[in-house]
């Protein structure tokens, strides 16, 4: 096993339990199916980061069989997990993190709803205010992209960079979320199947009426620094 400061170590072991911990939530807020999607987060302080391993039951779950992976995707050797293959997205986390250093945990699922979407190639219009708050605008479409390499990191980054969505929809693939830690990351995949959903049924109903940009703008930033806040102004 490699030589890691004893800092590092107690982080490695941290982001472990979170981010297996954290895969419960897609199955439990039914975004996943079998052993598809996965959540990676990294290791703060450390040029590494923590992923599921590819084809694991989401019942089989557990820190110590989570794979850590340096930031080109590389599997650690002799840490625990790295007996396994890491998730078929493993190179696509990888690029995220290396290109968005302010990303600390990447998310992606085949959620029905978000899915529909990306298979029409149509971004989520933002015409509710609970998208505003989350996400600052529409729901991007990325471009096709096929597992094998980087390829999807180069087109989730291409699309998010610079645009205040914390999700892209990649076209006829399905949803990807980046966040400040992985929970963050993991609340994003979560909101973004329930506007994908919610906007849909509108759609059943007519035309969905669209917010303006400024009520956008300010819906945003009340979510973003203002609500929940202390009176000291830290988030709660």
């Amino acid at each position: 096993m490699p030589t890691l400061a004893p800092e590092i170590e107690v982080q490695i072991a941290r982001v472990r339990e979170e981010v297996a911990a954290l895969h419960g939530e897609l199955t439990r807020n039914g975004l996943v199916v079998w052993t598809g999607g996965n959540v990676s987060g990294r290791v703060p302080g450390a040029e590494l980061f923590v992923i599921k391993p590819s084809g694991l039951g989401y019942d089989e779950l557990a820190p110590e069989n989570m794979v850590l992976c340096d930031l080109d995707g590389v599997v650690v050797p002799a840490t625990p997990g790295s007996d396994r293959s890491p998730s078929s997205d493993t190179a696509a986390h990888a690029y995220v993190y290396r290109e968005m250093p302010e990303v600390g945990g990447v998310v992606h699922t085949h959620s029905t709803y978000a899915t529909a979407w990306a298979a029409r190639r149509e971004p989520i219009p933002c015409v509710i205010t609970g998208m505003a708050d989350e996400f600052g605008g529409e729901i991007p479409i990325g471009p096709l992209a096929l597992i094998g390499d980087d390829s999807i990191g180069r087109g989730i980054v291409g699309t998010l960079r610079g645009h205040r969505s914390r999700a892209v929809l990649m076209a006829n693939h399905g949803p990807f979320t980046i966040g400040r830690d992985a929970r963050d990351a993991v609340k994003a995949a979560v909101m973004v199947e329930d506007a994908a959903r919610t906007i849909h049924i509108a759609r059943q109903l007519g035309e969905p009426v669209a917010l303006a940009p400024e009520q956008i703008d300010a819906l945003y930033d009340r979510y973003q620094n203002v609500y929940g806040q202390s009176p000291q102004g830290a988030l709660q």
